[in-house]
């Protein structure tokens, strides 16, 4: 049987390019995305829809990192990250506003910009099919599509007045040609704080290279300027579980090992949420 197509996705149709043409746009049927050439790209019965071509991405989140992602979004330890990406994605759109979300993850943080934004749409790009299954169902004008950051990006330019990148790699080349000129373009990342008390205790977790603000903004400066930074910093209490979570969510999953969480003293039950969150305009 195919696949219904998906409402969000058709939403956002407008929007997307055959990845193999790079020009043509994409027309719906069952259970597919066509270009008038006939290159075909399937929908997956989830509720996404996959435009990756060649080679596949490996460095998605895998189903472990994704359920540990969704349990500890869901406790809202998070949620002033959320609503900060939020408040500067929304602040000079206008509420029909097209949001896409580079390396959306689960769409946590891009269902926080709809939320805000009654009419808008949004779309996101990741490569984890597991994160997608999530996205797709993240919000009803929310669309998913399987896609590689580091890859020219299936979509018009112009066409998107914010782009919001949170803790996900970043592709600045990209991110301008699909801006509108009056777009905006929202990066959450790290500082050298965040998470230091996990950080401290838990071996081969991954550190933060000091070096990190200064490179993205080499990366950024010659297609964005910076707008307005906030910086989001609290404590939050955590339990075991949630600890847990939260490790095997990131990176540091792949480099730590349960043996390194077994000894229930190493663990905080309070950590320190730190990041930086900047509206950019292009240049």
């Amino acid at each position: 049987m195919p696949v219904s197509f998906p409402p969000a996705l058709e939403l956002s149709l407008d929007l997307l390019r055959c990845p193999t043409c790079r020009t043509r746009r994409l027309s719906p049927g069952p259970g597919a995305l066509h270009c008038p050439v006939g290159h075909t790209f399937d929908l997956a019965r989830h509720g996404y829809a996959s435009l990756l071509t060649g080679t596949r991405a490996t460095s998605g989140d895998d189903a472990d990192m994704v359920r540990s992602r969704d349990r500890f979004l869901s406790t809202g330890a998070y949620a002033p990250i959320r609503q900060a990406g939020a408040r500067l994605a929304t602040g000079t759109v206008s509420e029909r506003a097209t949001v896409v979300d580079v390396g959306c993850g689960t769409g946590y943080y891009l269902a926080g910009v709809l939320d805000q934004l009654p009419g808008a749409r949004g779309l996101g790009l990741d490569t984890s099919v597991r994160a997608l299954r999530s996205a797709a169902r993240a919000h009803d004008r929310a669309a998913a599509v399987a896609w590689d950051v580091f890859r020219p990006f299936p979509l018009a330019d112009g066409t998107v007045d914010v782009v919001l990148d949170v803790f996900a790699p970043r592709n600045p080349a990209e991110f301008h040609r699909v801006l509108r000129p009056t777009g905006r373009l929202i990066v959450v990342r790290p500082t050298g704080r965040h998470l230091a008390e996990l950080r401290g205790q838990v071996p081969r977790m991954v550190v933060i290279d000091p070096a990190k603000e200064q490179r993205l903004h080499r990366a950024l400066d010659p297609f964005f300027e910076p707008m307005v930074t906030h910086r989001v910093e609290y404590s939050v209490s955590l339990n075991r579980l949630d600890v847990l979570d939260l490790v095997a969510m990131t990176p540091s999953a792949r480099h730590v090992s349960r043996a390194d969480l077994d000894d229930e003293g190493l663990l905080p039950d309070r950590v320190t949420v730190s990041v930086l969150a900047t509206a950019y305009r292009p240049r």
